[in-house]
């Protein structure tokens, strides 16, 4: 079970081998250094948190870890020497020595135990599998012993662990007693049945088993049946007593395993006197007290293990947890007043910013807060905005952050701020992992009674692998019942006491080679980490300097099309502004003047600029800036003698502007480097169509200032394209005429983006016939002389040869819509003279896509407008028959996808069933089945009604199915793709529609650093794969959550229960619904084999109704152009959906007046809100804006359940 553990039993307990287990292979990226606690985790190998826990429980007992501590390596050997032939190497002990000297010394926030495992000769599986602690135990235990036999350590385990039960059976006729001795290394305690752990000992030790009736027992003295009674007493009591709770049993009625979650209680101290056989000793040679509780999360088949922990020697720094009550600030919103109330535990310093953020991170469960959720969350802490508060004295707050970088330091590429290893507190400075000189009994916040009383307290941990907390003595009573619950217990003799030098040491008893090995490994991994950090913080620029671009169609070009225009420059971001450009004056020698850098980005028109750098004393960081960043170099005034309009306003748009183009300008045309429109646009024999010409304008000009810039009189029109505009060719297009009041709108206003069409028309263009006018609407018609298809005719070449471009013979055949796809297969084939190569051949048409793949033939009784396939296109001719109307067209591949084997083609009738198909393959026997190809090219979903049709499973043209061996799998289960949400820090950004310069609290306006919820609908959400699961479709959604947290890459996600967790349902990777209702089945919630579902943990637990609507909620600030931090509203609509309805909850949300707000619907093509007059329509389930009556302070709320509009298209 627990791979060869014992293998060094044959050596006698030597290890000369080594081992070859799993090899680690480290990131780039340095450990975390240890958090707040100063206590170091373990890291998950996938299903390694019972041996975590177990090793955590070993290390926190002091007298267990000097004893392994005392041996030396004249006893134990030496690594190094393992692989010498003959050298007596004790791998197990040697190593558990190196993770306990890690685990106390080194300063990072989570150690490996690959080395220990692999001396235990585990393979790369056992990692990955979990199994039960106690067994762990008892093996572990064993091979410690074997280990340490020949050495002065080996009878510790069995003195400190190893007691002794006598078993008595005393006869009731003739008072014989016989009795059986019997060791034990932990006691197995019955969890049936039994309210608590005294209850279970009482019935174990005290309470008789009579054998009586049927059930007698022979007496050796009487030499007869007689009745007797069974008894059993602790004679020998360890200094440490460990008791094993048997949670797990087995139904005999349902044949099935289940896991005992009742209540069992179990005391922190406990007096073993009434179950001894001796009792006239002391009462401290009775009593002892809890220290440890290894809890199991989950059920009987898989699940997660943790470890409270009491900190015997007071090693870790202890803090007052926060309970989720405390942590919610009390405020009640109003406009233009925020009410603040402060948080009793833990007592914040709030005038002072350094003790709000360093208590804000270190609060945080990963030790680090996203930098654009920090602002929330001081507001969430002290119930107002940097802004407010600390903005005038300190400034903005990320130079602040940057001022502080003793305290604070940057984290995962820049987007997150921990604190550092050992940061100094508002009032004294934690020890270092290996620093013993300090007093670590000073809190780290000085309004935190509760640590003030020193060592006099009792701190207990939570060691869940790699996440150390601080938890309350009263949290274990939580773990009394449940699907969480206490799962081993070890107690402690009272009457043993730790020397004062081991308190606050952990340095105590390490041999002195262990502890060089680990201030070696502090200084190396300092060393890496400040490496990491400078490599984290470089950025690369491009610089764009002033000499190389010229103004030109409203945006920056460069001046010579050969020269790329940018100079990379690497820099580090921490540094200034005025670092940069004392940088960059160093590299131009010959740069005159003022130098002004503004941030570029290059758009389809060219060069545009925005904001310019202008405080030198903000590091770039705090300027926005990053990799990748473009930056214009210039005086600031001008480049070349022309003046440079910036911002976003004025944003540079390409457009195709589309002119009348008559046969005898071609030629000119032609020099001025214009040709005519793609695509069939331009006409042959001089006849008159559409030239092309690419244009870029500013944004922020107006229409009529564009008819003037093409030099263009007042009286031509102009006509935007209709879906796309440009003119097809072979047809008529139609355009759009602009009123005369949108020549004084600007291209932004008329929302006119990059590569729309405009066509300029005279008065006179209307003579000829090519351009009609029908009110508003101008209709261009193509000759009918331009209506044509191209066919390709590739000529068969032997195995061998490459293909040659002259090989390939084209022909241009006149067709229109109504032509029947026949017709124009037999014009090509007579031009191209192919029955004159190889009579009698077959042929086809088949379609080109992008890449040059050939698309399925084309069934020719149809006609090209039917077909689908478009005028002025190419057609290649290819041997083969095509289908009729009533066929498919289908390809087949064998065992694997069609990339990794070899694929045929096939026609064949709508109406065949996958059991015609079978029959046609000659697949008759049932251990083969069909697949279809999913859209990524990998084998799929099997055709499971094999009675059905292949128009009825809505196979199409060109389909792939796939030739699998083995049966159809059975009905009823469904494989899922599980995606794991990020952490609640991303942040919805909402930026204002009339500006978008930087606010006072250093967002842009509309930005928020809050979190909000994930929005339905919204852009490809940044998850990431955790794995598959195989589960019933009759299983309920409770069911799933807890299977899906079974998954190794979920080990980490602690969710107390599965309420815990949201479900949401993907599809292409986009968030369209969640699922709810815990007790429905997957069947009733319509899930089907191959469903991508997304889990999201929660803060508190969620069970919506089916009525009930999740909104993300944003409020104005009043007077400013911002929002505050976004909060989750659930709107109960089973009484009343009307939006009256929802203006009111919102309005009694905020403490507001229902007749101050209005709704306005969001229009994402045009950027703006639409209001909405009337309150009694129907509810619909948009994007809404919520405006107060004045119109000064901004609401916006978004429906983030069964909602249409996506979070892009809201933020945008």
């Amino acid at each position: 079970m627990f791979g060869n553990l014992f293998e060094e039993e044959e050596e006698g307990g030597f290890s000369s081998t080594p081992s070859k287990g799993r090899v680690t292979k480290g990131g780039d990226e340095p450990p975390p250094p240890r958090g707040r606690s100063n206590l170091c985790g373990i890291k998950n190998q996938g299903g390694t948190c019972y041996l975590n826990s177990l090793l955590q429980t070993l290390l926190f007992t002091p007298e267990f870890r000097e004893e392994l501590f005392s041996l030396g390596p004249e006893e134990l050997g030496h690594l190094e020497d393992k692989e010498k032939p003959g050298a007596k190497v004790r791998v197990i002990p040697l190593e558990l020595q190196r993770l306990f000297a890690r685990l106390l010394l080194v300063d990072q926030q989570s150690a490996s135990t690959a080395d220990l495992t692999d001396s235990f000769g585990w393979n790369s599986s056992e990692g990955t599998n979990q199994h039960d602690v106690q067994e762990l135990n008892r093996i572990l235990f064993s091979a410690l012993e074997h280990s340490l036999v020949g050495t002065s350590g080996s009878s510790f385990i069995h003195s400190l662990y190893h007691g002794t039960i006598v078993n008595s059976i005393v006869c009731k006729e003739c008072g014989n007693v016989s009795q059986r001795q019997e060791d034990f290394l932990d006691l197995t305690v019955c969890v049936c049945g039994m309210s608590s752990l005294e209850e279970a000992l009482w019935n174990m030790f005290v309470e008789e088993e009579l054998f009586e009736g049927n059930n007698l027992y022979r007496c050796a003295q009487c030499n007869k049946l007689v009745t007797a009674a069974k008894s059993a007493k602790m004679r020998k009591l360890p200094p440490f007593m460990t008791m094993s709770l048997l949670r797990f049993s087995f139904d005999f009625a349902k044949c099935e395993r289940y896991k005992e979650t009742g209540r069992y209680s179990f005391p922190l101290t406990i007096n073993l006197r009434p179950f001894c056989e001796q009792t006239d000793g002391d009462d401290s040679d009775y009593s002892y007290e809890l220290f440890s509780v290894i809890i199991h999360k989950g059920g009987c088949y898989g699940g997660h293990y943790h470890v409270y922990i009491r900190d015997i020697d007071h090693l870790g720094q202890w803090e007052p947890p926060v309970s989720e009550d405390d942590s919610k600030p009390k405020t009640k919103k109003k406009v233009g007043e925020v009410k603040e109330v402060k948080v009793c535990e833990p007592k914040l310093q709030e005038d002072d910013p350094l003790s709000v953020l360093t208590i804000i991170i270190a609060q945080e469960p990963s030790k680090s807060v996203l930098l654009d959720q920090l602002g929330q969350k001081l507001m969430d802490k002290i119930g107002s905005s940097w802004s407010k508060k600390f903005r005038k004295h300190y400034g903005p707050i990320g130079k602040f952050l940057q001022s502080h970088n003793d305290v604070f330091i940057l984290v995962s590429n820049g987007t997150r701020v921990a604190l550092k290893a050992n940061p100094p507190s508002p009032t004294t400075e934690p020890p270092g992992p290996v620093d013993q000189n300090s007093d670590s009994s000073s809190a780290p916040d000085s309004g935190a009674a509760e640590q003030q009383s020193g060592c006099d307290q009792i701190h207990w941990f939570d060691l869940n692998d790699s996440t150390v907390t601080s938890i309350r003595e009263s949290d274990i009573e939580k773990q009394f019942q449940g699907k969480e619950s206490a799962y081993m217990l070890f107690y402690r003799k009272t009457q043993l006491h730790r020397p004062s030098e081991a308190v606050n040491n952990p340095q105590y008893k390490v041999p002195p080679h262990l502890i060089q090995m680990a201030q070696e490994e502090n200084s190396r991994v300092q060393q890496k980490r400040e490496e990491f950090e400078a490599s984290n913080n470089t950025v690369e620029l491009h610089l764009h300097l002033a000499p190389s671009y010229r103004l030109e169609n409203g945006a920056l070009q460069t001046v010579s099309k050969e020269q790329n225009g940018s100079t990379a420059l690497s820099f580090d971001r921490r540094k200034t502004v005025g670092d940069l450009r004392l940088a960059i004056y160093q590299m131009q020698e010959l740069w005159e003047g003022d130098m002004a850098l503004t941030v570029a980005k290059s758009l389809p028109a060219g060069l545009h600029l925005y904001n310019t750098l202008t405080d030198d004393g903000v590091s770039l960081y705090s300027a926005g800036i990053h990799t990748n960043t473009d930056l214009f170099v210039w005086n600031g005034r001008e480049v070349c003698g022309s003046s440079v309009l910036t911002g976003a306003e004025w944003e540079p748009v390409l457009l195709t502007v589309v002119r009348p183009f008559l046969g005898q300008d071609e030629e000119q045309v032609v020099e001025d480097g214009v040709g005519p429109a793609e695509g069939g646009d331009g006409f042959q024999n001089g006849a008159p169509g559409l030239k092309k010409e690419a244009r870029g304008f500013a944004g922020g000009v107006t229409l009529g200032e564009v008819r003037e810039a093409l030099g263009e009189p007042k009286e031509s029109l102009l006509e935007q394209g209709a879906g796309g505009g440009g003119g097809e060719g072979g047809g008529a297009s139609g355009w759009r005429v602009f009123p005369p009041d949108d020549m004084q709108r600007t291209l932004k206003e008329l929302s006119l983006k990059d590569g729309d069409a405009l066509l300029v028309l005279e008065p006179q263009s209307f003579d000829n016939s090519v351009f009609t006018r029908n009110g508003d609407v101008v209709t261009v018609t193509t000759p009918s002389d331009c209506r044509w298809l191209q066919v390709e005719f590739q000529s068969h070449k032997d195995g061998g040869e490459e293909e040659k471009e002259e090989d390939r013979r084209k022909v241009k055949v006149l067709a229109t819509g109504n032509m029947l796809l026949s017709e124009v297969k037999q014009r090509a084939i007579e031009e191209l003279q192919v029955q004159d190569q190889l009579p009698g051949a077959q042929y086809c048409l088949r379609q080109v896509d992008s890449t040059g793949k050939l698309l399925p033939p084309v069934c020719e009784e149809l006609s090209v407008r039917d077909a689908g396939v478009r005028l002025m296109t190419t057609l290649t001719l290819c041997p083969g028959n095509a289908p009729k109307a009533s066929q498919l067209f289908l390809h087949f591949s064998v065992g694997t996808a069609p990339s990794a084997g070899m694929e045929m083609d096939i026609i064949i009738e709508k109406t065949c069933t996958v059991k015609e198909v079978r029959k046609m393959f000659q697949l008759l026997v049932f251990c083969w089945h069909l697949r279809r190809l999913d859209w990524c090219e990998e084998v799929g979903e099997p055709l499971m009604d094999e009675d059905a049709s292949l128009s009825e499973l809505k196979i199409i043209h060109g389909e792939t199915l796939v030739i699998t061996e083995g049966q159809l799998p059975p009905k009823g289960f469904l494989k899922l793709s599980v995606w794991l949400y990020p952490d609640p820090g991303t942040s919805s950004v909402v930026p204002s529609e009339t500006d978008s310069h930087h606010t006072d609290n250093g967002y842009t306006d509309g930005q928020t650093a809050g979190h909000s919820a994930p929005l339905c609908g919204s852009n490809t959400t940044e998850v990431r794969s955790v794995g598959q699961v195989e589960i019933s479709d009759e299983a309920t959604l409770e069911e799933l959550k807890t299977q899906v947290l079974t998954l190794p890459a979920l080990q980490d996600l602690c969710a107390p229960t599965s309420a815990f967790l949201r479900m949401w349902q993907l599809e292409g990777r986009r968030l369209m619904r969640i699922l709810r209702g815990q007790q429905l089945t997957l069947r009733k919630l319509k899930l089907s084999t191959g469903t991508d579902l997304c889990v999201q943990q929660l803060l508190k637990e969620e069970d919506l109704g089916p009525k009930e609507m999740l909104l993300n909620v944003k409020m104005g600030v009043p007077g400013e152009r911002s929002y505050y931090p976004p909060e989750e509203l659930v709107w109960d609509s089973s009484r009343d959906s009307s939006p009256r309805s929802l203006r009111t909850c919102l309005a009694a949300h905020y403490g507001l007046s229902p007749d101050s707000l209005l709704l306005a619907k969001h229009l994402p093509e045009k950027h703006s809100w639409e209001e909405i007059s009337s309150w009694e329509a129907e509810a619909e389930m948009y994007p809404i804006q919520l405006l107060s009556g004045d119109g000064t302070s901004y609401f916006q709320v978004h429906c983030s359940l069964l909602c249409i509009q996506s979070a892009a298209e809201l933020y945008s």
